[in-house]
Order: C-alpha cells, then structure tokens, then sequence
C-alpha cells in the first residue's frame, strides 16, 4: 500500500533597506523542529527587486535546511547501523 507524506515549510522574510533575511521553519513528524536562515545583501547600485532578494535569501535558507537534514537523517542512520553514514548531497 502507497502512503502519501507531505511536510510543510514555513518562511518568513525580513526586509530592511537593501538586507533581505529568511527564516524557515520544518517541523518533522518525528516531532523534530528545524530551523534555518538565510540572507541576500543587494549591491547598492543594483534595482530594488524584493521578490529577487527573497528569492535568494530563500534559497540560501534551503540549502542549510537541507544540511541539517542530511546530518539529522546521518545521526540516526549511524544510531541504528553502529557504522559511519556517507551521505552524498
């Protein structure tokens, strides 16, 4: 039987001057809750794009959400196994 599994993550943006910060949230149904950040820094002379610093700073958010989950499912992969865990990202 197929089982269907969804995670939702939470973002936020934090806008100040030419500075855009993003904060996630991804609460596990293990119970776990990970939390991650990221930020864009617009050059100065650049057009002021909100949508295109959120963008990055989203992304930069995502990328280390997605280091804590491979270290998080590596500790319990070597939890379970009493060997190293190579995860290749």
């Amino acid at each position: 039987m197929e089982t269907i599994v969804g995670w939702h993550i939470e973002m936020e943006f934090l806008e100040d001057g030419d500075k855009t910060r993003a904060d996630c949230v991804l609460r596990l149904p293990d119970g776990a809750v990970l939390r991650a950040h990221g930020r864009a820094d617009r050059f100065p002379t650049d057009p002021a794009q909100q949508r295109v610093g959120e963008e990055i700073a989203a992304a930069r958010a995502l990328d280390d959400l997605r280091h804590q989950l491979l270290a998080k499912a590596g500790a319990e992969i070597e939890e379970a196994t009493h060997k190293p865990a190579h995860l290749v990202s």
